[in-house]
């Protein structure tokens, strides 16, 4: 289900230039054998319970699309249980994160649906996760203490309280821009008044002749407007309080689930301590991370996300890097098992098979 094309070679350069740099950055300071002998004295026993919990977030997530998807069809849980894994085991192998197109592309195969309404519900699954995320980010930075002489240096960059600070107070502001930008599309009045804009903006360039305003306009004016009507289909959800409340409540539920296996991880840490609070904000920080060109799976970005999210709160270099590459390693595998089982119990063959409807 993968095409490595030139735009693809293309994102795996990108992502290995940015991963090897937050690579280097996180472990420069970091001595090897102490990182080695640190290995060795962890209590594994923990990484079971730590995964049966991030397991069961991967299962608010189905229940979660389901939920979006009941505008184009309705869905039964193996149904959709099966592209969610493929597509997550997909981000973590291949690169350019094809992932976030194989999961509509095998529900659209399979369920015989239209493809650009599947991909927009796969789209509205993120903006879920985004505004929990943003959220939660929000009221973390609010509430929880950290060190007024804290003062991280990431190559020329220091993280400092006041950064932190300011960053919640502009994420806020972001956060109320993107829920007013999902509500004026959500609805077919205004929705129909932005159609109307983009379509005309063709007039608004006196100086092309009529012939090149008419192409415009029924070329990428089209396209746009239908865009927007695809993924409005995805915000259908919005119309009924019920579903929105519930769609939000998955969301921080499946957060809080993966700060709670976070957390356990700690258990088995030698010399590292932290509240549940503080385990999802670290979570959070490797989210915001990973959003980042990478190679699969993540590697580099996420342990520096998760170094420097561990250290704001007073964990040693050390320790914070061995509790990440740990919860890493222990964490992405076994998606990437499930995701192949997923594979082959449903006949998905990882070769290029995404439809021509995500081309256009």
């Amino acid at each position: 289900m993968i095409d490595l094309n030139r735009k693809t070679w293309a994102s795996l350069i990108v992502g290995l230039l940015f991963s090897a740099v937050a690579l280097y950055f996180t472990f420069v300071n970091i001595p090897l054998k102490e990182l080695i002998d640190y290995l060795k004295i962890i209590n594994y026993w923990w990484v079971i319970p730590s995964l049966v919990v991030a397991l069961l977030s991967y299962v608010l997530r189905v229940f979660r699309w389901q939920l979006i998807l009941l505008p184009v069809k309705k869905t039964g849980f193996w149904s959709a249980f099966h592209p969610v894994m493929i597509g997550f085991m997909m981000s973590s192998v291949f690169p350019g994160r094809v992932g976030e197109i194989a999961r509509p592309a095998i529900f659209y195969k399979r369920e015989n649906v239209a493809f650009s309404k599947v991909l927009a519900t796969a789209g509205i699954d993120r903006v879920f996760d985004a505004v929990a995320l943003l959220v939660l980010f929000i009221y973390i930075l609010a509430t929880v203490s950290i060190d007024p002489s804290l003062d991280i240096t990431f190559g020329d960059y220091h993280l400092t309280p006041a950064l932190l600070d300011g960053l919640w107070k502009t994420t806020l502001k972001f956060s109320l821009a993107l829920i007013g930008i999902i509500c004026l599309i959500s609805f077919s009045t205004t929705r129909e008044i932005f159609n109307q804009i983009i379509l005309k903006t063709p007039d608004m360039l006196f100086f092309a002749q009529q012939p090149l305003r008419q192409r415009l306009r029924e070329g990428l004016c089209t396209k746009v407007t239908r865009f927007l009507d695809n993924i409005a289909v995805g915000f259908d959800i919005i119309k009924s309080p019920l579903n929105l409340a519930l769609g939000l409540a998955l969301s921080f539920a499946l957060w809080w689930l993966l700060g709670l296996a976070l957390l356990l991880m700690t258990f088995g840490f030698p010399g590292v301590e932290i509240t549940l609070l503080q385990a999802m904000a670290v979570e959070i920080i490797i989210c915001f991370f990973i959003m980042l060109p990478s190679v699969p799976g993540y590697w580099g970005l996420w342990e520096a996300g998760g170094v420097f999210g561990l250290m704001i709160f007073g964990i040693p270099a050390t320790e914070a890097a061995g509790l990440t590459l740990a919860y890493h390693f222990f964490h992405m595998v076994p998606v990437i098992i499930v995701g192949i089982m997923s594979a082959m119990i449903i006949g998905v063959k990882l070769v290029k098979t995404v439809p021509q409807e995500t081309r256009d």
